[in-house]
This record gives C-alpha cells, sequence and structure tokens, in this order.
C-alpha cells in the first residue's frame, strides 16, 4: 500500500514523499507468528526427548527413550503424552517396554517373529498403571500424565525402552528418525530435528561406576498456544472490599462454539448416567455461562491492613466431563516478590529473570485440593493469600491490586479490560488512612493503660 504526502519546504518550494507499507507490515506479521512459542515466564520451559542405544542386536538396537518436561508450569494432563516420528530407513519395532504402539501395521512380509509394530510412522503412547511387572520400565506406565518439572521434578520424567529391527548396527550406520510430533494430549508442541549429542552417563547403583550409552540423539518439542487453540481456554474476574462492583468475565471469552451445546446448572441431563465420563475426542461439555470457559479464576481483593493486605483466589471449573487433575495456576503481581503465606494451596515463585520476581505458581496440597473436580458443587478451589507491603510502590488505585497476567494449566486466560476492573472510589483513600490510624490509636492507647 502506498501513501505520499506533498508540503512545503522552509525556502517555499514543494517536496513530495511516499511511504510504502508493505514490507514493514510484512516484517511484524512474520516477527509475531514466530515469537508465538517463546513464553516469557519460562524461557527456557521445554519438552526434551531423549534416545540412549543401550546395545547393539543382529539387525539393530535396544534403545531407553527418555521424555523429560522442562517446563516450570505446564505438564502433561490425562488422557496423556502421543508420541510419533518417521523411520529414516524400513525400521520395524520387535518390542517395546513401558509403552505400546496404537497400531501394528502390515507385518505380512514376517514369518513366525512377528514384530510389534510395522509402520513407517509408528504412534507411542504410556501404558495404563497397573500393568504386568514383565511390561513396566522405570517413570513409565502413568497413562502419559506428566508433571511438570516446578511443580514435581521427579514425576516430570516418562521413559520407555524400544527394540528396533532392519536398522544400522553401529554409529555410522544408524539413521535418526525424523518428523517428530507430540501430543499432549492436544496439539500446540512443534518437535525440531533429532540431534546427535554426547552419550549419556549412568552411575551404577553402587554409585561407584560409570557407564555410557552408545549412541545418544535429542529432540526438542516446545509449546504454543496458538497452535494448541484459537481461544483461549480460562478466562479471570476481579472484586475488590472497597468496591460493590463485581468485574466478570469477558462475554464469550473462550469462544461460543459450543454456545448451543452447553447445559444449565439445574438441567435434568446431569442427573443421567455417564454425562460426566470423557469422549475420545475430548469435546467439553460446558455449564452455560456468558464467558463460555471451561476455566474461570477469580481475583478478589479480600482485606486492607497497616503492613499487610490480603487476596482470595478462586478456582472454579465449569467443565462437567473433566477433572484437572495436578493443576497449576501462574499469577504476575509486583507483590509476588513479598508473599507472606499462603494459606490452602501450595505456593513457588518463579523467577526466570534473577533481578525480577513479580510471578509465582500455586498449585494444590497433595491428597487435599491436588484435583479440581468437574464442574458442580465441589467443581472448585480457594485460597487467600497474605502479602506485605511495600510502601514505595503499595496502592489500590488504577487497578494495582490485580494480577498483569494469569495462567492455568500453561495458557493464558484472558482478563478483562482495564476500564472495567473495581476503581477506587476517591474518598476510599482517605477512609481506608484514617481506618489505620484510628486502629493504631486504639492499639495505642489499650497498651499505654494496660
Amino acid at each position: 500500500m502506498m501513501f505520499s504526502y506533498t508540503g512545503e519546504l522552509l525556502d517555499g518550494s514543494q517536496a513530495s514523499i511516499r511511504f510504502n507499507f508493505v514490507p514493514l507490515v510484512q516484517f511484524s506479521c512474520t516477527v509475531f507468528v514466530y515469537a508465538a512459542a517463546y513464553d516469557p515466564l519460562d524461557p527456557n520451559g521445554n519438552i526434551t526427548i531423549k534416545w540412549d542405544i543401550m546395545s547393539w542386536t543382529p539387525d539393530g538396537y535396544v534403545a531407553v527413550v527418555t521424555m523429560h518436561n522442562f517446563q516450570m508450569y505446564r505438564h502433561i494432563i490425562s488422557p496423556g503424552w502421543t508420541l510419533g516420528w518417521t523411520w529414516a530407513k524400513k525400521e520395524v519395532i520387535w518390542s517395546m517396554v513401558g509403552a505400546q504402539t496404537t497400531e501394528q501395521g502390515d507385518c505380512s512380509k514376517f514369518k513366525g517373529n512377528i514384530p510389534h509394530c510395522c509402520k513407517k510412522t509408528p504412534t507411542v503412547v504410556d501404558l495404563l498403571p497397573g500393568v504386568p511387572y514383565n511390561q513396566q520400565f522405570s517413570n513409565c506406565c502413568k497413562g502419559g500424565v506428566v508433571s511438570s518439572w516446578g511443580q514435581d521434578p521427579a514425576a516430570s520424567v516418562s521413559a520407555f525402552q524400544v527394540s528396533v529391527g532392519l536398522a544400522g548396527t553401529s554409529n555410522k550406520t544408524v539413521k535418526l528418525p525424523k518428523n517428530f510430533t507430540l501430543l499432549g494430549p492436544g496439539p500446540g508442541y512443534t518437535c525440531g530435528r533429532a540431534k546427535i549429542v554426547p552419550p549419556t552417563n549412568f552411575l551404577t547403583p553402587d554409585r561407584r561406576r560409570k557407564t555410557q550409552a552408545l549412541m545418544t540423539w535429542n529432540v526438542t518439542c516446545t509449546y504454543s498456544q496458538l497452535r494448541a487453540r484459537k481461544n483461549p481456554s480460562c478466562c479471570v474476574s476481579f472484586s475488590s472490599f472497597y468496591n460493590e462492583t463485581i468485574t466478570p468475565c469477558p462475554s464469550c471469552a473462550c469462544g461460543c462454539q459450543n454456545k448451543n451445546n452447553c447445559v444449565q446448572s439445574n438441567s435434568k441431563l446431569l442427573s443421567m448416567v455417564g454425562i460426566n465420563t470423557p469422549r475420545k475426542d475430548n469435546v467439553p461439555l460446558l455449564q452455560c455461562t456468558h464467558h463460555m470457559c471451561p476455566i474461570r479464576v477469580h481475583w478478589h481483593v479480600k482485606v486492607n491492613y497497616k503492613d499487610y493486605w490480603r487476596a482470595k483466589v478462586s478456582i472454579t471449573n465449569f467443565n462437567y466431563r473433566l477433572n484437572y487433575t495436578l493443576w497449576t495456576l501462574v499469577v504476575q503481581h509486583p507483590n509476588l516478590n513479598n508473599v507472606t503465606q499462603v494459606f490452602s494451596f501450595d505456593y513457588k515463585p518463579l523467577v526466570p529473570y534473577e533481578s525480577i520476581n513479580d510471578t509465582g505458581m500455586f498449585y494444590g496440597t497433595k491428597f487435599y485440593n491436588d484435583q479440581l473436580m468437574e464442574a458442580g458443587p465441589f467443581g472448585n478451589v480457594q485460597s487467600e493469600v497474605l502479602l506485605q507491603k511495600d510502601k514505595n510502590t503499595f496502592t489500590f488505585k488504577q487497578g494495582w491490586a490485580f494480577p498483569r497476567k494469569v495462567y492455568f494449566n500453561g495458557d493464558e486466560c484472558m482478563l478483562p479490560l482495564p476500564e472495567s476492573y473495581p476503581f477506587l472510589p476517591n474518598s476510599a483513600h482517605q477512609n481506608l488512612l484514617a481506618f489505620s490510624t484510628f486502629i493504631s490509636s486504639v492499639i495505642f492507647l489499650l497498651v499505654t493503660v494496660w
């Protein structure tokens, strides 16, 4: 698109200037799409899939495949991860321990010993808990559920063993698989090419001897919310003690494509057997709301003290078909650098940049509220947070007491527009100060009289 401007110079002559905006627009759009997979609150977060060849076989190798979730607050929920790739040659999978492929493929050319999978593009899933012991492998058999690194490092690993045939039998003849894909459990992850790295070292059980893999390669997968879904999956509402106004979630915050299939909270359909059973296509059954989000996070500014203030955080599930196990809530707020106490949730500060401490992760306490139940009377969890004031920055004005960003299970939630935040009335600031002064005077008098 061309724009021109003609004007008069200081010497009285005319000059014409033309602007071409096409290259600029194309460049800005390219930068936006490229940056979509970058998470500023977790800049180093990724899932790394490591292949360690442990031994050679007459026609291939035996490898241990380990999936490390290095994301601080994004985990893989049920029904779990699905890993796929394309073989470089005509490889087959003779056997697997700790996982299985979803399809065997055409193995008709084999006589006697039939491979586990003959597909050019195998799709692998984790085994379910409780499988026979001889099918288990370390860090396997959790139904594909993998915790985030920040929440539980020990549970952020999944692994299986695979025996590959019709493949190379040395470091020089092995061909790396390509076109890796990862569902966790839905779309959103993009995987790079396999890269050969230095062999992994292992310690024997007595920790006195070190061994190493015969060959190792890594695949790195990163997450983009834009690739996962076109609409947010959660929204945020606000309220405060100093204003009766409740700022709701924006209308159709998560899209209204499910508006015609939602269910009223008092519908008789909810008493039907199997209504809460998840579907294979993961289509939600949402409660009818104006925002049509599966998850709503509510932040309430509850109490103001002289040196502290208190907020209440509530998470409500509006999906009748899904429980959120090992849920996480990430909040960005400048006063999270001075959290005094979190009453009902576990809390961990996230400091991706050492000089800035304004982000924290809330998550459920094990065996207490680490599972957010489906929509209904028990489909919510809540906690209060006590924060110490910084007199140089603290204020209730201009929405300062509300979060800047909110993430649920790793996806950013839609916040209300700033102009709709509960505002501080003109007289409220003076009243708050007067009340604090009054309380201090009463305490001083009581101490003096006593």
